[in-house]
């Protein structure tokens, strides 16, 4: 059957969460016109996904955003650590840790910082700030069905509240649409791994006087041990509104009904020790702990983002930084593919990079929840060295895909982050003045790529202006020393591992494509074939 089109859009997103509008987000910065679909009529109001790792608010804060998802987050900006205790009023308290970065290491390697927002305090800002770009967003309207082929991809979708139905045809399907993605399973993608880890009840209730048992322990979360209601603590405004995680046993025939209110209040009195609390129910919901990534992230047109392609278990919030970090490199392939400076085949290259790292970091995500014994998950910790956080959060790298240079043996997570340079790594952080202007060199790596000059590679900074004029390669080329000036003017060599008459190619999402430590006496072939290879060119 040929289907009538209605609308034409280059991306079409299915899914309005935080992955779905992250990706939003990352187009529009880009310029590229989407519309995005969510079968709910508004953004999420339950209090889940909120730890922003390092990496991810790079993102926002090179996407203009960070100042008001800080703003967002300000009534939680001081907590800080994960306390375990048999109860608040109890004896047996201990810091897994207190700070996230006690030494104060993190201002040297990012020009950025955690962030606890919750979600449904994140995406309201995503969702303003994606419609004031290039991006349609419908709440209220589903994905119904799709066909692609070579060329694009054909989707019909609804209109909750009215039935109406209108075909969509798209150069991309980007299915940020959940674990069990109706996207995903049309493709026939299975999932592989151990899956189901543990399930709990998250629980929002309004208790007044439960900050008087916190005092002032302003932690992230609290993990309660009390053998008769273990369960989880977390503050959603340190003084009367909480979360509570309960572990829920459906595999021993427990229900969601047996989780009255009454049944739910005093599971929160007996965890946390302090038995005449008022408390008053206000919400529920189930969540599942998975460690689950999908086979392959997508076929042809449609890609696979955020749960759709992988999920975690929740200790360290990597899966929903993961999935932001999904779209984020899918984002600028599609829109370099959009916009003709780059192949095809430079969004084939999204599987290559992200599911190993998915792969790597979900089992890490695993290992955390035994390591901190987390309710209703029974595993003992795993023996032997663990990728340390900052490792999984900043230190991940692709070993193939668009990239040159890169070791393929490379583990997609080292055992230790390093600030340092690699192919296929994050692009270190290093304030730079650029006129009057003061930036982090991350701060420059979005919309195109951009070749980094050594102070004596004039060279180079040549040949890549010469290609960009010749190729429509958007090439930006600074030369250290002149159009940046370092405010360490040693730490430029030493992080990027190149001398002064070298070269390094960053990705506009932030990834070193390739380097060369010294000149090179036939630079501008060397790095037009460079660029062909990396952006699929040739």
């Amino acid at each position: 059957m040929t289907l009538t089109t209605d609308e034409r859009v280059p991306v079409l997103i299915a899914g309005g969460s935080l992955v779905g509008l992250s990706a939003s987000l990352f187009l529009g910065r880009l310029g590229v016109e989407h519309l995005l679909v969510e079968r709910h009529a508004r953004t999420s109001h339950h209090p889940r996904g909120r730890g922003n790792n390092v990496r991810t608010m790079e993102l926002f804060r090179t996407a203009g955003v960070e100042p008001r998802i800080r703003a967002a987050a300000a009534v939680l900006a001081d907590n800080h650590g994960i306390l375990q205790a048999d109860t608040l009023t109890g004896a047996d308290q201990e810091w897994l840790f207190k700070q996230i970065d006690p030494g104060g290491t993190l201002d040297r390697i990012s020009p950025a910082g955690w962030c606890l927002c919750s979600q449904n305090d994140l995406e309201p800002v995503l969702l303003r700030t994606a419609r004031s770009l290039t991006g349609d967003l419908r709440f209220g309207t589903e994905l119904v069905s799709y066909e692609q082929d070579a060329d694009g991809v054909t989707a019909v979708i609804r209109t909750r509240e009215t039935g109406e139905e209108r075909t969509v045809r798209a150069d991309y399907l980007i299915a940020a649409d959940g674990p069990r993605s109706p996207v995903r399973e049309r493709l026939g993608i299975a999932m592989t791994g151990p899956g189901d880890l543990f399930h709990n009840v998250s629980i929002t209730f309004r208790a007044k006087k439960l900050a008087d048992a916190v005092g002032d322990r302003r932690f992230i979360v609290c993990y309660l041990t009390n053998p008769e209601s273990p369960g989880a603590l977390l503050p959603v405004d340190n003084a009367q509104d909480w979360v509570f995680h309960a572990p829920w046993r459906p595999d021993d025939g427990e229900t969601l009904e047996d989780f009255t209110d009454e049944r739910c209040a005093e599971l929160i009195r007996t965890a946390t020790g302090v038995p005449g609390l008022d408390i008053e129910i206000t919400g529920k919901a189930p969540w599942h702990a998975a460690e689950r990534v999908a086979e392959r992230y997508g076929e042809g047109r449609v890609l696979l983002a955020g749960d759709s392609a992988h999920e975690m278990s929740p200790t360290g919030a990597f899966g929903s930084n993961t999935g932001i970090q999904d779209a984020h490199n899918l984002a600028w392939k599609i829109a370099a593919v959009l916009a003709g400076w780059a192949g095809p085949g430079l969004v084939e290259t999204y599987d290559a990079e992200r599911r190993p790292v998915a792969l790597a970091t979900a089992a890490r995500a695993s290992a955390r929840s035994a390591e901190h014994s987390h309710p209703g998950y029974d595993v003992s910790p795993a023996r032997g060295r663990q990728a340390g956080m900052m490792a999984v959060v900043l230190g991940y790298r692709y070993q193939s895909g668009a990239v040159e240079g890169a070791d393929p043996a490379a583990d997609a997570i080292p055992q230790e982050f390093s600030p340092m340079a690699v192919p296929g790594g994050r692009a270190p952080h290093l304030w730079v003045r650029r006129g009057d202007e003061r930036l982090s060199l991350l701060d420059l790596y979005e919309r195109t790529p951009v070749l980094l000059c050594g102070p004596a590679a004039d060279q180079w900074r040549a040949a890549g202006r010469r290609i960009a004029e010749r190729t429509g390669v958007p090439l930006t080329c600074y030369g250290i020393g002149q159009d940046l000036l370092p405010e360490d003017p040693e730490a430029w060599g030493r992080l990027h591992a190149v001398g002064d008459d070298g070269a390094v190619l960053v990705r506009p999402d932030g990834f070193i494509a390739w380097r060369s430590a010294a000149g090179d006496p036939d630079a501008e072939r060397m790095l037009e074939r460079v660029l062909d290879r990396v952006l699929r060119r040739d």
